[in-house]
């Protein structure tokens, strides 16, 4: 009763029970900012240097275990092979093991808990229908390491299309023309981040207004900045981190009022 407010970054459903405990003691304002599923869209004009760099460093950093991690990918049906080839061939080189080794790409999973719930979701994956193009182990003996895990053949039904895995697992899908891509993007009931590849400002600029996130990257991945407020949509929470939005929620407005006798002006 004698917190006036909470800030909660964390699951979706932790975040539903914030909100219970806020509401039942003394309806203390709430800013959450919880899980997402960001896709990614990769157009036909894309480098696809540049995309496929920027698709792996979306869903491995930090071993995926990230909120705004890029774990859909979605290319233009015109690149989709190329961009492939190019992925998979990148994935295969990206190194797995201890993180003080300067050579090292990607570290452990958190825990073992995590660990084994990453890799049940690979077998989900596996069992409902997804092509495995590459990765779907751990990696050693010791450790809680997994290695660069890519589906393809995903569709929408799918646990690895809807639930957010936390870990280095990536469902990538191809689309035909913007218009199906920006549907597929909002087919989530997540809305934290997505990214857009292209060269065409229009494209850019339809795409990012009609995706329902809190933040969107165009020919960029996970840049943040102080001053650029950071938040989601739908399931991924409300109220935003950095910028001035970040000290509004802290805030509440006050109206004063007082009556002036005897005044010249009046």
């Amino acid at each position: 009763m004698d917190i006036n407010m909470v800030c909660f970054t964390g699951s979706t459903e932790t975040g539903r029970e914030v909100m219970k405990a806020a509401a039942m003691s003394n309806l203390k304002p709430v800013s959450l900012e919880l899980g997402g599923k960001s896709p990614l869209i990769i157009f036909d004009d894309a480098d696809i240097e540049m995309a496929t760099d920027l698709a792996l460093t979306g869903i491995l950093f930090n071993k995926g275990e990230i909120c705004v991690a890029s774990s859909r990918v979605y290319v233009q049906e015109g690149i989709y092979d190329e961009f492939v080839n190019t992925l998979v061939e990148k994935a295969k080189a990206w190194v797995v093991g201890d993180p003080f080794d300067p050579q090292v790409c990607q570290g452990p999973q958190v825990d073992k808990t995590q660990f084994d719930k990453i890799l049940s979701y690979i077998e989900h994956g596996k069992r409902e229908g997804g092509t495995l193009l590459t990765g779907g182990n751990s990696v050693g003996n010791k450790g809680y390491y997994i290695e660069p895990t890519i589906f393809t053949d995903v569709n929408e039904d799918m646990l690895i299309f809807k639930d957010e895995i936390f870990g280095p697992v990536m469902a990538l899908m191809k689309f035909k023309t913007m218009e199906e891509g920006i549907a597929k993007a909002n087919n989530t009931k997540y809305g934290l981040a997505a990214g857009i590849v292209t060269k065409d400002l229009n494209v850019a600029n339809t795409v990012s207004r009609s995706i329902r996130a809190g933040i969107i990257w165009i020919n960029c991945y996970l840049v943040f900045d102080r001053d650029c407020p950071y938040g989601g949509y739908k399931m991924s929470g409300f109220g935003r981190d950095l910028g001035l939005e970040a000290l509004h929620k802290y805030l509440q407005v006050k109206s004063v009022i007082t009556p002036i006798y005897n005044s010249p002006w009046l």
